[in-house]
Parts: C-alpha cells; sequence; structure tokens
C-alpha cells in the first residue's frame, strides 16, 4: 500500500475521531481506512489507535506519529500546490507590434489589467504604422 495513503488515513482517523467519518472525509469505504491504518501499523509494528467500540484515540506512539505525519501530508499539498500554481500561471515575455492608434487607444487601457492578472508575463509592445516582418524582427 502507499505510505502517503496510509499515513493520511491514520491522520484522518485522528482528526475526524473515528473511522466512520474518516471515511466520508476520503471518500472511500470505512474498511478501506480500516486496512490502511492496519497496514500502517503492521508495517511500523507498533499500535497507533486504541479502539473501543465507543471511539478511537492515539496511543502516545500514535499521537508522536500523528504530529510527523501531518507536517508530511501539509508539505506533499504544498509540494502538489506548488507544481499546479507553476504550471498554470503563465511567463515569459510577450512581444506585440501594432499600429499606434490600436495600441494607444485599445490596447494600452487594458494592458494594465493583464499584468496585474499575469504579473510573471513581461510584455514588450512596439507602436508603428509600418508593415512588420514578424519573424526576421524576432516576433
Amino acid at each position: 500500500m502507499d505510505r502517503l495513503t496510509e499515513m493520511e488515513a491514520f491522520a484522518t482517523v485522528v482528526d475526524q475521531g473515528g473511522f466512520t467519518d474518516a471515511a466520508k472525509k476520503m471518500g472511500i469505504s470505512k474498511s478501506a481506512v480500516s486496512k490502511h491504518v492496519s497496514a500502517l501499523e503492521a508495517r511500523l509494528g507498533a499500535r497507533l489507535l486504541n479502539r473501543t467500540t465507543r471511539r478511537v484515540s492515539p496511543t502516545e506512539i500514535g499521537l508522536a506519529y500523528y504530529d510527523r505525519a501531518r507536517r508530511v501530508l501539509n508539505d506533499a499539498g504544498e509540494a502538489d500546490a506548488l507544481v499546479t500554481s507553476m504550471q498554470s500561471a503563465p511567463s515569459g515575455l510577450l512581444r506585440i507590434s501594432v499600429a499606434t492608434d490600436f495600441g494607444v487607444n485599445l490596447l494600452s487601457p487594458i494592458l494594465g489589467d493583464f499584468l496585474l492578472e499575469y504579473p510573471d508575463i513581461t510584455v514588450n509592445m512596439v507602436l508603428n504604422n509600418r508593415y512588420v516582418e514578424l519573424i526576421s524582427e524576432g516576433f
């Protein structure tokens, strides 16, 4: 089984106070959560949870493991979010060659909002009233 999934199942059981609520939170069955936690306990060779018919609570070892597991899960989530944000945010140089009137009257007013929304983009706008050879002039 996946170590992060086992950690997540255990941490969610502790957070939610039981297997049923943890299963709802994770969107999997109660038995799947139980299997993940049991596999984790078997792999570690330690009992992490005190289970009674009425409640579930972490053992002393489980509480120590929970603190570290929660940090690992948060770090993994932040790493995923970082990659997602880096892929979804456009960046680089945008070179535009437009007729002077079009650039001044239509493009310039909206360029500020564009740059606020996409701060990692640098815009190089050339205004002129001549035909531009896009490839030879580097556009």
